[in-house]
């Protein structure tokens, strides 16, 4: 399945893979509480993952289950970024992370077990 998130909508997946089950009015009063926003703007979005397919709105009391895992939603946003900016490199995206990072010895051993587990 290949996932596509806008920024409101990951916003949204985010306050809910934190708290599912959780109703759509619960959802509305916690993106108020956090980012500002009106019952109107959180309804919508949720009706765009419904759309989706992301996420299972249900009776009774509208409560929103996702229907993707975050992790996978994570994966298919990474490939995206990397086909996008890197022709699909997994190297040239390392290297342009590395390229003016200050590590400890202590960060590329860490980097280097990741790697050997490989």
């Amino acid at each position: 399945m290949q996932i596509k998130l806008f920024d409101s909508e990951w916003k949204l997946m985010e306050m809910l893979w934190d708290r599912e089950p959780v109703s759509a009015k619960e959802l509305s009063l916690v993106a108020a509480e956090e980012i500002g926003w009106n019952k109107n703007t959180t309804y919508t979005v949720i009706k765009k993952l419904v759309d989706k397919g992301v996420i299972n709105r249900s009776e009774p009391g509208f409560m929103c289950t996702s229907l993707v895992k975050r992790e996978d939603a994570r994966r298919a946003e990474t490939e995206s970024l990397i086909d996008r900016l890197y022709h699909g490199s997994r190297k040239a995206l390392f290297s342009a992370l590395l390229e003016d990072e200050k590590l400890s010895a202590e960060d590329i051993d860490e980097l280097r077990q990741l790697l050997e587990k490989r």
